[in-house]
């Protein structure tokens, strides 16, 4: 309904729902100690009253710590009743830990930690960040103060999780659910990399989670709102985000866009920018084929300060983007651009720089098409598997792998990796973790002791450390699209799935189930290993669906 007050003023496509509290994690004792702070668990009410009912008094100086039981993107309503006439004053702490609410966290971005006034008889909402615990503390002066309720505003995009996956493994099941909805919380205005801190559009966190839309959700015009965001606002010859690497993952998530949703009238309106930007990037590349990317020079945070990794990811990146930018400029009936990113690869290609031992180094080398890919798994990725994995990088480790074929592998690097962020409480995946950090780690949802470490305050590295770090992070939702693509097996061969390839593959499982989504409705599979190890399966398309 147009509204003649407002105009053209846009309307906001998500919801808000009310989150009741679950869980009264630490509260002050003695005389500042609340009274009835169980009043709050479970209490939907969002409206206060004449009448005073039975409420939560919090005395002068006292606090207490909230559990909402899950990660959400928004802030908190607070009721408050009416005992005079007074303003009162409180103090609010989010967290995405039990650690960051009873500490000083990071202000970076968001604001985490701030006092605000109650106004008596009336409702006040605050907070714009990604938390699941809030501590609220009265002043040391004034009068008590009277919470009829506390209950956060989740705000998010309502979608139907259209893809789904579940399998005999149940740790798997989790991990996939849990990366669909970090990915989920970062669908807000626009693709965000994390909720609790930067909520920038990174083109780079993107790749990820676009394939993780594409794997669970139907058409979203937030991936390409976020698209268009990042080319809008990076005039060439600048670099997307100012990062070389970004603007190569923008080529490829068009790709990767337009494979999935087949909307060609949306790939036809990034013709003129594809083809300036892919003509850019070719001329970073010496006659004798090496890569020169300009600064800066980034390919993930583990890598940045070792410039023989950079080297050779960015080898491996820039003709992956060749490659896909091929693909469009023909889908475009662009010959030239084709033909100028065909030369450009097979220029790249006479190239296979040294990486080391670097993982990331690896898995764009092989996934880039410079180095064969068995090999630099069984030299690199396979090799200590756990170790040198990242959030963001892990999920391409893990299609180098499948690329290799080490189905198994990276099945297991996916269960003992992303699983061990569960183990410690977490809902939603992190911006960085290492399996060292489970060592005497306490839990995330539980009050920091002594004898434990403080998995959040204590660890971190480069601009993550400690309680700056998001424990909400787009880039770490990968394992749901690669568990939807290798297990599930579904994956598009002509753009918008007109023509879909389904093998579902079952590593060391007895059965799987699921979906995938398509312009057409989902794709759904159900296999079953056989004694013979032979997998049987079954697959509902819809008509417009042809199978390869």
């Amino acid at each position: 309904m147009n509204n003649p007050i407002y105009g053209d003023a846009r309307r906001d496509v998500r919801t808000r729902q009310y989150l009741s509290v679950r869980r009264i994690v630490l509260q002050s004792t003695d005389k500042n100690a609340p009274e009835n702070a169980e009043f709050f668990l479970d209490n939907h009410e969002i409206q206060t009253e004449l009448q005073l009912p039975r409420c939560c008094k919090l005395p002068p100086g006292g606090w207490l710590v909230l559990d909402f039981g899950t990660e959400l993107n928004g802030g908190i309503r607070i009721v408050t009743g009416v005992n005079d006439a007074r303003i009162r004053r409180m103090k609010v702490n989010f967290g995405e830990s039990v650690s960051e609410a009873m500490q000083t966290p990071n202000q970076d971005h968001a604001i985490h930690e701030t006092e605000i006034d109650l106004a008596p008889m009336g409702s006040t909402e605050i907070g714009n960040t990604g938390f699941r615990f809030v501590r609220l503390t009265a002043p040391a002066y004034g009068a008590p103060i009277e919470l009829l309720n506390v209950v956060a505003v989740a705000i998010y995009r309502d979608l139907d999780y259209v893809g789904n996956f579940r399998c005999s493994d149940d740790r798997l099941n989790q991990i996939w659910q849990t990366g669909a909805y970090t990915v989920h919380l970062n669908m807000q205005d626009y693709i965000y990399d994390g909720i609790k801190r930067d909520r920038l559009v990174w083109m780079g966190d993107m790749n990820p989670e676009i394939r993780v839309i594409c794997s669970v959700f139907n058409d979203c015009d937030c991936v390409e709102k976020s698209l268009d965001f990042v080319r809008t606002h990076t005039p060439l010859p600048a670099m997307i985000n100012g990062i070389s690497a970004y603007s190569l993952w923008w080529i490829i998530s068009q790709y990767d866009w337009y494979r999935y949703r087949g909307r060609r009238e949306y790939l036809q309106e990034q013709q003129t920018y594809l083809a300036a930007l892919l003509r850019q990037l070719s001329e970073y590349v010496d006659a004798d084929g090496t890569e020169k990317l300009p600064e800066w020079r980034f390919l993930d945070w583990p890598t940045n300060g070792h410039p023989e990794a950079i080297h050779a990811g960015l080898q491996g990146l820039l003709n992956w983007g060749m490659i896909a930018g091929e693909k469009l400029a023909r889908s475009l009936n662009d010959s030239d651009t084709a033909k100028l990113c065909a030369e450009t690869s097979g220029k790249l290609r006479r190239q296979n720089p040294d990486g080391g031992n670097s993982k990331p180094a690896a898995a764009m080398k092989a996934l880039g098409g410079i180095a064969d890919a068995r090999q630099l798994n069984r030299e690199v990725l396979a090799n200590e598997p756990l170790t040198g994995v990242s959030t963001f990088f892990g999920y391409y480790m893990m299609e180098a792998r499948a690329l290799a074929g080490d189905l198994a592998g990276a099945v297991d690097t996916i269960r003992q990796y992303w699983g061990g962020m569960l183990d410690v409480g977490a809902t939603t995946f992190w911006e960085d973790f290492d399996l060292a950090w489970l060592k005497r780690a306490g839990r995330i949802d539980e009050v920091p002791t002594p004898d434990k470490v403080d998995i959040h305050a204590a660890y971190g590295n480069f601009c993550y450390t400690g309680l700056r770090h998001s424990f909400c992070h787009g880039w770490a939702g990968g394992p749901t699209a690669w568990l939807s693509n290798h297990l599930l097996g579904v994956r598009p061969v002509e753009p918008g799935f007109k023509v879909a390839d389904v093998k579902p593959q079952l590593p060391g499982l007895d059965w799987l189930e699921g979906a995938m989504p398509t312009p057409f409705g989902p794709i759904r599979v159900t296999a079953e290993k056989r004694k013979d190890g032979e997998v049987d399966f079954k697959v509902e398309k819809p008509p417009e669906v042809t199978l390869q």
